[in-house]
């Protein structure tokens, strides 16, 4: 996967793709401190997990950026998460995580919501692709 991603940033030079080298620069960067980081090359599963912060990253900004009206930065950012995206596997839908929490729950049988770290600590390994906070959204509804 990394060799990927550096392929593609030989590519967008070649293209001269300015924008897509841009931020896959940036990505390679923080790939690159991960290694560091880890002491390690990074095995895909190291990758995904550094592509997955920079999306969240990412949309955090938007979510402050949207606040104040700055459009542009905005989808910029979008742009940027598309590119990202592409290297990332398919993200699971708000059905197929459901399916998953309501598993978690017949298994568990939660009371309250002071039992939502033991749910989320059960759920994290079984929903590797999913968006987690929309995963920790489904589950306070669910326990509220």
């Amino acid at each position: 996967m990394f060799e990927q991603i550096n392929n593609d940033l030989k590519e967008a030079m070649k293209n001269q793709d300015k924008f897509r080298l841009g931020v896959l620069r940036m990505v390679k960067s923080a790939l690159q401190l991960e290694k560091i980081n880890l002491k390690k090359d990074l095995e895909d599963n190291d990758v995904v997990a550094v592509l997955k912060k920079q999306v969240k990253l990412r949309k955090d900004s938007i979510s402050e950026f949207s606040k104040y009206g700055k459009d542009e930065e905005v989808a910029n950012l979008k742009k940027e998460i598309e590119v990202i995206n592409k290297y990332l596997p398919a993200e699971m839908t708000e059905e197929e995580i459901k399916k998953v929490i309501e598993e978690v729950f017949a298994e568990l049988k939660p009371t309250s919501i002071k039992e939502m770290g033991l749910v989320m600590k059960t759920l994290n390994p079984r929903l590797p692709n999913a968006d987690m906070a929309l995963v920790s959204k489904l589950v306070k509804e669910k326990l509220s």
